[in-house]
């Protein structure tokens, strides 16, 4: 056969045409299973990780795992393959597949770049950020909504504090917050995880480190302003940038293994918020603060502010008992809800890809 395609059994594979035929009769396949299978079969014997996977067929497209094992899935039927018994696709449990059927073909190197680049269905990457992005922001934002809700009721308790009232302002003040911050965050991994190149780990908790540092300076920034110029002073203390980078830092790794994790999506949501709890647990023991205790500090800074917010376990006060308790439920609402928000969106962007098929 022409050089540019591989032949195995009763299958030639036309990279040039980008083309599957058996004993010269095409198979269909959309254009991102062909570049699935190009890329196994190219790299005949060798395994390919599920983040191979994911980078160079998908590109900036965010999905989730079950949308290479549908690709997969829809290959064997194609192939007549079994996967308990696989002639063509075998399978490494948790790591990635490989291509196993004797093949023969000499690829030439000028086609072997074309089929290498990105196909025309691939989405451009700034699509699959601004996906990620937003629905990482809109799950945050229902994350601050119920810790609005938390703070609210507590603000409600306190003698003196018209009950409604105290709700609605420290509720639309955390989703304000949670939503800003949450765009900085997501935007950050999403950015991360877009970039060229082979898939890392580093890349989510690094863009979301990033995104939560930009966003905590700038919060914090504005913040003191306002305060000085509304009230002619302001704490120094209030969150920032640090920690705006910790939780970031806190909440990209948990998206990562949220991602990787096998488990279902209850699952994975719960591994995420169980890290953002981690970070937000050790960011007040070590001296930042979340919202509880900025909510707290200012309360303080202002004597005829009615908001009080109460300790537990015997403190007196908003003590660092407490700090870290609130810090350790506000990094797992912060986390779980952004994450759940990547992972609706990968997983409709899956089905989506599922369809197309």
């Amino acid at each position: 056969m022409a050089s540019g395609g591989f032949h195995f059994e009763r299958f030639n594979l036309d990279l040039a045409d980008r083309q599957l035929t058996r004993d010269g009769v095409p198979v269909t396949l959309n254009a991102r299973y062909f570049d699935a299978l190009a890329l196994l079969v190219r790299e005949h014997g060798k395994l390919i990780t599920k983040d191979r996977f994911l980078d160079e067929v998908w590109g900036g497209v965010p999905v989730t795992d079950e949308a290479l094992t549908q690709c997969v899935r829809t290959l064997r039927k194609a192939l007549g393959d079994d996967a308990s018994a696989p002639r063509f696709i075998q399978t490494a449990p948790k790591h990635g597949y490989r291509f196993i059927a004797p093949i023969v073909g000499i690829e030439a190197p000028a086609e072997a770049a074309a089929a290498r680049a990105p196909s025309p269905s691939n989405h451009p990457a700034w699509r699959g950020t601004l996906l990620l992005g937003t629905a990482g922001t809109l799950g945050a934002g229902l994350a601050g909504g119920l810790g609005g809700l938390f703070y609210g009721l507590v603000g409600a308790a306190q003698p003196g504090a018209s009950a409604v009232s105290a709700l609605l302002v420290l509720l639309c003040l955390t989703v304000a917050i949670a939503l800003v911050g949450g765009a900085g965050v997501a935007f950050g991994i999403a950015t991360g995880e877009a970039l060229p190149g082979r898939s890392s780990w580093w890349r989510g908790p690094l863009g979301g480190a990033i995104g939560g540092l930009l966003v905590g300076a700038m919060f914090k920034l504005l913040g003191l302003d306002a305060l000085t110029l509304l009230f002619g002073r302001a704490p120094g203390g209030i969150t920032g940038g640090l920690e705006g980078a910790a939780l970031g830092a806190a909440v990209g790794l948990g998206a990562g293994l949220a991602r990787r994790a096998s488990g279902g999506f209850p699952y994975r949501i719960a591994l995420a918020g169980l890290v953002g709890g981690i970070a937000g647990l050790v960011i007040p023991l070590l001296g930042g603060r979340l919202l509880g205790g900025s909510l707290d500090l200012l309360a303080h800074s202002f004597p005829d502010s009615r908001l009080r917010l109460v300790g537990v376990f015997g403190e007196h006060g908003f003590g660092p008992i407490t700090q870290a308790l609130t810090g350790a439920l506000e990094g797992a609402l912060f986390s779980a809800g952004l994450v759940g928000g990547l992972q609706a969106a990968r997983r409709w962007a899956g089905e989506v890809t599922a369809r197309e098929t």
